[in-house]
């Protein structure tokens, strides 16, 4: 049976990887294993817990039983060498340009690995296990590519939130991290618009039935204030329209108060003073025969508005 060895160039007896231990460096003990298989022709190796100074180059020989006439081959033309990296890669995310609310969202997550018996594992901050799907593809000899599909829903309150994808590698030491920010555009709707147009509306309603209800309060008020006879209202009413006709006109007082002019005035001086002397005796004679206050009746008729108040003065005691 075959046995297929990895060493160090030049050095067939320090083997990196044998099937016997004990042929094994101590420093690659545990740590090596034989992935493919020899009989289709593949001869993957794999090292756990890698270190700094695994490095290489490593070759590749296989040692057939001795009966065999071949004796083995060895393939040390073409070693292969390692390239250690300090951290593990980080993820890269992608997704589409623009996210709508309460449509889907795919975010892919994707990162390289060397080793196809531990993948890494990719975590999502958010999300559940039914909306992530994962995929494995060969980039290259010796690289691989997993994949790690995000579908769900956003929502109002995922805008401007953080969306990270954590790639764990084997061993659970080793992580690496990728975050990115969604910006969520809001459904188009136009509650912005309708919500104030109808506050608005509701409002000049409101305040036009309060005003339309106010004057039919008042113009009831009004009109029992008119129908009461004799009524302040009345005699105000009654002002207005004399006013707004263009003369004061007679106030309700004037009927009750017939006037009297200044004739009547002087007609009742003169007849009361001419009664009076009549009935009375004078003391002392009058410096005329005639008083000038028993004739000045016909001076009041001569159309003449002036009244001399010295000629309605009487002589004499009574």
């Amino acid at each position: 049976m075959c046995n297929g060895i990895w060493h160090l160039p030049n050095e067939p007896k320090q083997n990196i990887y044998s099937e016997n231990e004990d042929d094994v460096l101590e420093n690659f003990r545990d740590r090596t294993k034989l992935l493919g298989k020899l009989n289709q022709n593949n001869c993957t190796l794999e090292i756990t817990e890698i270190k700094e100074s695994d490095t290489g180059p490593f070759c590749f020989r296989i040692e057939v039983p001795v009966t065999s006439k071949t004796g083995g081959f060895d393939f040390t033309h073409d070693c292969v060498e390692l390239k250690t990296l300090p951290d593990p890669p980080v993820p890269i995310l992608t997704d589409q340009k623009t996210a709508t609310e309460d449509h889907p969202l795919s975010v892919t997550c994707s990162v390289t690995y060397t080793c196809t018996s531990h993948p890494p594992t990719l975590t999502w901050s958010k999300g559940k296990k039914d909306d992530i799907a994962e995929v494995h593809k060969d980039i290259k000899p010796g690289t691989w590519e997993v994949l790690s599909i995000l579908t769900f829903t956003p929502t109002a309150q995922d805008d401007h939130s953080e969306l990270t994808c954590t790639a764990t590698f084997y061993g659970e030491e080793r992580r690496s991290s990728k975050t990115m920010k969604l910006y969520v555009k809001r459904k188009e709707n136009y509650n912005h618009i309708i919500i104030p147009t109808v506050v608005g509306l509701g409002t000049a309603l409101f305040f036009g039935f309060f005003c339309i209800f106010m004057v039919k309060k008042y113009k009831r008020r009004i009109a029992e204030l008119q129908s009461r006879d004799g009524s302040m209202w009345n005699r105000l009413s009654r002002l207005s329209r004399r006013i707004r006709s263009g003369g004061p006109g007679p106030s309700p007082s004037d009927h009750r108060r017939p006037a009297r002019d200044i004739g009547d005035l002087a007609n009742n001086v003169n007849s009361n003073s001419c009664a009076r002397q009549k009935v009375s005796k004078p003391r002392f004679p009058s410096p005329k025969s005639q008083p000038k206050f028993c004739s000045y009746k016909e001076d009041l008729d001569d159309g003449d508005d002036y009244i001399n108040t010295a000629d309605l003065n009487i002589y004499g005691n009574v």
